[in-house]
């Protein structure tokens, strides 16, 4: 197995790997070209991320943007990303469809060792993160390595989800944890 492929499946891998270190590098270049692009040019901006991220349809990320590869980011239909978000994508990153994150959010699947010593042979491992369906991730977010957020849920303003959160629930707080059910009552006519 190639250092990349143990990068992608969440394995410990070398991210000094020469082939790693060309990604990333990628990643950048088109990242500085995106977040340099005036808003006017719309149409530029976003056939940059359209070669960079997976993508199935229309979707606004709003600069500055910074990701790891790109290639491992995921975007469903109709998602908006606010201003200056950042997700590290050693693992993959999916984004369901009629998703909003707010502005300064970041999603991290990037891993490092506990102990000392294992930080020390400069190796890493990710764990993927799947945010459903009609999610709502409020402003100043962080979401760690490993969570799945459900369709529907609300993660409230300057959370820290530090484990998966369930569909169709308002959760908040550090650690973020559920306070409720989404339900009928919450509809806004």
């Amino acid at each position: 197995m190639t250092e990349l492929e143990k990068m992608i499946c969440g394995d410990i891998y070398d991210p000094r790997n020469l082939k790693i270190v060309y990604l990333r590098d990628r990643a950048s270049r088109m990242i500085y070209k995106y977040n340099k692009r005036c808003f006017h040019e719309y149409q530029m901006r976003h056939r940059i991320l359209k070669k960079l991220l997976n993508t199935k349809g229309n979707f606004w990320i709003k600069p500055p943007f910074f990701c790891d590869f790109g290639f491992n980011i995921t975007i469903g239909n109709e998602v908006f990303i606010n201003y200056n978000c950042t997700l590290l994508d050693v693992c993959p990153i999916t984004i369901g469809d009629h998703t909003l994150i707010g502005p300064n959010t970041g999603i991290y699947t990037a891993c490092h060792g506990i102990h000392p010593d294992d930080r020390l042979i400069e190796r890493e491992f990710g764990k993927p993160i799947h945010v459903g369906n009609h999610v709502w991730i409020g402003g100043n977010c962080t979401i760690l390595p490993g969570v799945s957020i459900g369709d529907g849920s609300v993660i409230g303003a300057g959370s820290v989800v530090t484990k998966s959160i369930p569909s169709g629930v308002v959760a908040v707080g550090n650690p973020c944890k559920v306070i409720r059910k989404i339900t009928e009552n919450d509809k806004k006519h």
